[in-house]
């Protein structure tokens, strides 16, 4: 059987833990898309499309992996990419009610399309996105905590601002 798995996020910037979820999720499936949502409410650090660019530089060594961003619903997306499935990481026990809600809402809008929860490895378990972006403004070192490219565009990007 062809199964179809999208990771959806804002990937802002992906992280170490990221990486770690769409290296397990494509062992797991035939294909995985890893899906950069446009998320203007979050006030992104980057642009959907530098953010696209940074994830695809990461996962270039994954055959069945690719990347697109997106500004729909996450079932329409799915749908229209023939996703069966939805990956959604799990980092803490915090996480899990808001993730429940959400896999809740998604079931009710596509009950086609499961979703399944994956936990990244212990060493990335407190990695998030925005502490990541909050350590690199202020200089800090995010060597451990984001693959080197994103590093580099870390520095460059607060050494503009």
């Amino acid at each position: 059987m062809n199964i179809t798995a999208i990771y959806p996020g804002t990937f802002d910037p992906i992280t170490n833990g990221h990486l770690d979820l769409i290296c397990r999720a494509a062992k797991l499936y035939d294909r995985v898309i890893v899906a950069a949502a446009t998320s203007l409410g979050k006030r992104p650090l980057f642009s959907l499309e530098e953010r696209v660019e940074l994830i695809q530089n990461v996962v270039a060594g994954f055959p069945n992996v690719e990347v697109i961003g997106f500004d729909t619903l996450l079932v329409d997306c799915a749908r229209a990419h023939q996703a069966k499935v939805i990956i959604r990481g799990l980092r803490a026990v915090s996480d899990f009610e808001y993730e429940f809600q959400l896999a809740g809402m998604n079931r009710r809008l596509s009950p086609d399309i499961e979703t399944v929860f994956l936990t990244p490895a212990e060493q990335y378990e407190f990695i998030s996105s925005s502490m990541i972006r909050e350590i690199a403004q202020l200089k800090g070192d995010v060597s451990s905590f984001v693959p080197e490219s994103v590093r580099q565009r870390l520095i460059n990007k607060f050494a503009t601002e």
